[in-house]
């Protein structure tokens, strides 16, 4: 009788402790995802709520078993992750759907096991690094407990936002579209593999992206290790306002998420200037470091190559101490270049000069108030060799001036001669300055300075002529004799000929001739 009540007893007690045993599981499974996801990212949870479905199973057998093989459902709406429970900025991550499977033996393991893990609506939102130092050294981080050595084998991840927060309130964070990311291999103090497809804010186009991401940095989310290749393509130029095109890259980049260095080409077939609409291919191999907090690019530096120039550009996209935008500064070298192929790119029509450039210029963009082209500043040195004029009218003037100068005035042979131009030039507002202006023919070299209005398309130069052959060398026939007094006024400064000219008008039309009011100038 006693065995009995005894047996009685012990199967009454198994049965209620199976029971607490199943009621406890969801609030203790409740309390490890909040106790995990505080720990792991050093952050105050806000759960809005967090369903959990346990299969019909015998408690007694939960009980035995220890949760073994019984697989429950979870999921959780409204999560809220405040970086250091900061209320001062937006939360470090927001996810709007989470859901994962897992068996309930797994939660009395030291490291319990999740195989999949997927997210819906998630924001990520960067705080500045300066704002992770303050937060660190106010709030040492946590011991790790149990809690945090959950292993995770795959996350899949929808409709994700990655917002990088400026150090300034007023200033607006980055903005990438995620809009979908597998992560594999996911573990204590260990990388995981991804596959990420994005949307860039600007210039727009999707970007693919594969690699390696973490470990996760708790105490600086800014500096959480990444690396990986990337392919970004059918970028659209047009949203700037002097520039189109269609862009495709693909590099490879290593860093983390508050800065990348990244090398790759980049192409764009049909590259254009909105003022010209002459369509240039340009292929570019870079080397750039940019500034996730403040999108700032240093170029280190590109090697590029516009149709059949080729040049070398270094510099940098920066947003200066207090500026609203970014300014555009950069050094470009151009060593053995076709002028036509600038002049296609920068001059409506087709173009009028042919021939080989070397440059050094300085490009500068302050941040923009106005459009592009009125507030460009171009500056720098170039010298033109074997330079044809490709416009009849322009090049028969040359010739002209060619035939003159050697004291050939009737000498047809001289034709399509070759000209050198070298020159100090400062683009501002759309004016085009040339402070020396260096043009040499065979017989004859002028020396000019003044301003092309680009807008307009008007010339205004001054400057001088010299020639070879004195004044009477330059005509034939009875000019000669009747000229053959003027000589000894112009011969002058080493040269058979010395004169004032202008050159105005258009680069359609242009007009040479004396200059009358130079000394009045």
């Amino acid at each position: 009788m006693i065995s009995s009540l005894g047996a009685c007893a012990l199967i009454v007690l198994l049965f209620v402790t199976a029971r607490v045993f199943a009621r406890k599981i969801q609030p203790e499974l409740h309390d490890r995802v909040v106790s995990y996801l505080e720990e792991r990212f050093d952050s105050r949870v806000m759960l809005g709520d967090l369903h959990i479905e346990i299969p019909k199973v015998s408690p007694i057998g939960l009980l035995l078993r220890g949760g073994r093989g019984t697989i429950a459902h979870v999921e959780g709406h409204n999560l809220l992750m405040r970086y250091h429970g900061s209320q001062d900025a937006p939360p470090l991550f927001s996810v709007d759907l989470f859901a994962f499977d897992l068996d309930l033996g797994m939660l009395r393991q030291p490291r319990p096991h999740v195989p999949h893990v997927t997210l819906e609506g998630m924001t990520i939102a960067l705080p500045p690094k300066s704002q992770n130092a303050e937060k660190t050294k106010s709030q040492p981080s946590k011991a790790k407990s149990a809690a945090s050595n959950v292993v995770i084998d795959a996350v899949d991840i929808s409709r994700a936002r990655l917002l990088i927060l400026p150090n300034r309130t007023d200033a607006q964070p980055l903005d990438f579209a995620l809009e979908s990311i597998q992560l594999t291999s996911a573990g204590v103090g260990r990388r995981l593999e991804y596959q990420a497809s994005m949307t860039n804010p600007r210039p727009p186009g999707q970007i693919r992206s594969r690699g390696t991401f973490g470990p996760w940095n708790a105490e600086s989310p800014g500096d959480t290790p990444l690396e990986g290749d990337y392919d970004f393509s059918n970028a659209d130029l047009g949203v700037f306002p002097a520039i189109a095109g269609r862009l495709h890259s693909v590099g490879h980049f290593v860093g983390n998420l508050s800065a990348v260095r990244a090398r790759g080409e980049a192409t764009v077939p049909d590259f254009r200037l909105k003022s010209s609409g002459n369509r240039v291919p340009l292929k570019a191999e870079y080397d750039v470091i940019v500034d996730g907090m403040n999108g700032n690019t240093i170029l280190q530096p590109v090697h590029a190559r516009l149709q059949n120039t080729e040049f070398e550009t270094s510099g940098g996209i920066i947003k200066h101490e207090g500026a609203r935008r970014r300014a555009i500064d950069l050094k470009v070298t151009m060593n053995s270049g076709h002028i036509e192929d600038l002049l296609l790119l920068a001059v409506r029509g087709k173009p009028f000069m042919s021939g080989m450039i070397r440059m050094d210029a300085q490009i500068s963009v302050p941040p923009l108030a106005g459009t592009v082209k009125e507030d460009l500043f171009l500056a720098g040195t170039f010298n033109i060799a074997r330079g044809e004029f490709l416009k009849d009218a322009i090049q028969d003037k040359i010739d002209e001036l060619s035939r003159r100068g050697q004291g050939r005035p009737s000498d047809q042979s001289v034709d399509n001669v070759f000209s050198s131009m070298t020159g100090n030039f400062r683009l501002k507002d759309q004016v085009l300055k040339f402070t020396r202006l260096s043009f040499e023919v065979p017989g004859a070299a002028v020396g000019l300075h003044g301003d092309y209005q680009m807008a307009q398309d008007t010339l205004d130069f001054h400057g001088n002529l010299k020639l070879q052959a004195k004044v009477s060398q330059t005509v034939a026939g009875w000019k000669h004799w009747l000229a053959k007094p003027l000589d000894r006024f112009f011969e002058k400064n080493g040269a058979g000929t010395f004169l004032r000219i202008q050159v105005v008008g258009n680069t359609s039309k242009p007009e040479f001739g004396l200059d009358h009011g130079a000394q009045a100038r």
